[in-house]
């Protein structure tokens, strides 16, 4: 099947080029440069007058594993559910849905009603990363793929303790890759979830774990280290120490300069970038952050904007998560674990306009996504459901192109919350080819996604073809059409043909001796067999459904 995009206006940073109107040719769901002389086009799109990006690419949100199911039980009263007869009717499975944390079915189908065709779970717990490949699995219109939590596990800590070899650990690293089928490596709160288990209720990172007797400074310093040498393109995405706390600015740039200038990636950064100032002890520190973030070219950040409304807050982060359940709302809460190797904590939360900290969190995203100079390296996220639907993109989108639009929105806030932030002074206004890097050619390269993100011949044919309106909200909300791998999936913004995309993976080369070792350690310590822990090929490719794409330097 030979398909010709007639006259289309291409946005594609990753060819630098902005709004040149050029033909596209797709051939069986790839771009070519040109047919052979053989070749008859089959299908012709007239795109005149519309934008062409790439499809996009999320490259942070929670849409798989165990504490996304909790989300969804936990909020009963907020389902989109069929109607059940008593005594079940309190009751909700993971199949219900509610806008915080739609179902598989309906994130896939939101996904690619937006214009996205790839999303990347950020915290795929190794040992439960089979359930969240089952979850990714039964995602239908896009991509995925997940980031293994590492940092935490009572192995990777106790090889650190003992000044285990650098090789050993990068050993470690690569086989959790391949075992987990994951693209890339995530810490989370660098060993304090597991000396919140020791009793510790806060841990910077200079500050020894009680047990281990080591820092979260030695954690990012070995993994990011790891990461670079094994040679996975995606940096180590780090969640920083002390989410949500006051004064946790400092923390964040001093965690600029753990990995010793390896690239890193600070994840949701909003919730990272609090200072101390003013009558409430509670203020922006989005200027230090954006600065520290264009003085330091190794580390790239996603912001984690939040918006207001009704969400679930869902994190491996269990430390914080139980000092955060005391202002939950409703008034319920779920802090667990699985083998003791992370943690995972859900707390529902509905983000306010007149509440003064909620207010600056709202403000303090915004400077942060208006003063990074380099959109290449800070990412578009609201850290789904974290701070706020993947639905509410376009919204975000127009209140970083608008500048009118977003002072009429901050002019809403908690008068106090105004008073703390200085986002009306920022002129910044995002253009459409800034916002096709955020969201396309940036997450991509960050990734290590070499046929994803762009329109350049070899490319997979994932296409948004946008209708171009004054109103960027609606224009990012509903495009003129999508294509998944050269098939036309939605058209006027509504789903017309389902399909099932792939899992990106990369696997390094480790040493298998390695697994003797792990093999005396899961019989000694863990529940589940060692061969169970590991995920094959044919586990995740079931049906036909999500095969595998290998994105290792040797594949």
């Amino acid at each position: 099947m030979i398909t010709l995009f007639k006259q289309a206006t291409v946005i594609d940073p990753a060819q630098q080029k902005n709004r040149v109107v050029e033909d596209i040719l797709i051939r069986d769901g790839r771009i070519v440069a040109a047919l052979a002389d053989d070749e008859t086009i089959d299908q012709v799109i007239d795109c005149t007058g519309m934008i062409v990006m790439a499809g996009a690419i999320d490259m942070h949100s929670h849409i798989g594993g165990g504490k996304v199911n909790i989300a969804r039980m936990l909020l009963p009263e907020y389902q989109a559910m069929r109607r059940l007869q008593e005594p079940e009717a309190h009751l909700c499975g993971p199949n219900c849905s509610h806008p915080a944390t739609p179902n598989t079915t309906d994130t896939g189908m939101r996904y690619i009603e937006m214009g996205y065709t790839a999303a990347f779970e950020p915290a795929v717990l190794a040992v439960n990363a089979r359930q969240a490949h089952l979850e990714m699995g039964d995602t239908p219109m896009i991509d995925k793929g997940g980031y293994a939590m590492m940092g935490n596990d009572d192995y990777l800590l106790r090889l650190i303790s003992q000044q285990a070899d650098q090789k050993t650990i990068n050993d470690y690293v690569a086989w959790t890759l391949h075992a987990t089928q994951t693209i890339g490596i995530k810490v989370v709160n660098p060993g304090g979830i597991s000396a919140f288990k020791f009793n510790q209720r806060r841990q910077d990172l200079d500050q020894q774990h009680s047990h281990y007797h080591i820092t979260p400074r030695k954690i990012l310093q070995v993994l990011s280290r790891a990461v670079h040498e094994i040679g996975i393109p995606k940096p180590l995405h780090v969640h920083c120490n002390n989410l949500g706390v006051a004064g946790n600015f400092q923390t964040t740039l001093d965690t600029m300069g753990a990995s010793d200038g390896l690239p890193m990636h600070l994840t949701h950064i909003q919730f990272h970038s609090y200072g101390l100032e003013g009558d409430k002890k509670f203020s922006s520190a989005a200027a230090q952050i954006a600065e520290a973030i264009n003085r330091y070219p190794h580390i790239t950040a996603d912001v984690g904007q939040i918006l207001f409304g009704q969400t679930v807050t869902a994190s491996g982060d269990s430390m914080m998560q139980h000092l955060n359940a005391k202002v939950a709302n409703p008034k319920k809460s779920v802090i667990m674990d699985i083998e003791c190797d992370a943690g995972c904590g859900v707390v529902p939360f509905k983000y306010r306009d007149q509440n003064y900290v909620n207010a600056l969190q709202w403000a303090i995203g915004l400077e942060i996504f208006l003063s990074v100079n380099d959109p290449w390296r800070v990412f578009l996220t609201t850290d789904h459901p974290n701070g706020a639907p993947f639905t509410s993109y376009p919204h975000l989108i127009r209140l970083l192109m608008d500048k009118t639009f977003r002072n009429e929105a901050f002019d809403r806030l908690n008068l106090d919350a105004q008073a703390m932030s200085n986002l009306k002074a920022l002129d910044r206004e995002y253009s459409l080819y800034e916002i096709a890097i955020m969201t396309r050619a940036a997450p991509a390269k960050l990734i290590g996604l070499q046929d994803r993100g762009h329109l350049k011949p070899g490319a997979a044919a994932d296409i948004t073809v946008y209708r171009e309106q004054a109103d960027k909200e609606a224009m990012f909300a509903k495009p003129e059409m999508v294509f998944k791998d050269g098939a036309l999936v939605v058209k006027a913004g509504r789903v017309i043909k389902v399909v099932w995309g792939a899992t990106h993976t990369v696997k390094p080369a480790f040493d298998l001796g390695i697994e003797r070792d792990l093999k005396h350690y899961f019989d000694r310590y863990h529940t589940m067999q060692m061969h169970n822990f590991k995920i094959s090929d044919d586990q995740i490719a079931e049906d036909g459904r999500n095969h595998v794409l290998n994105h290792s330097k040797e594949a």
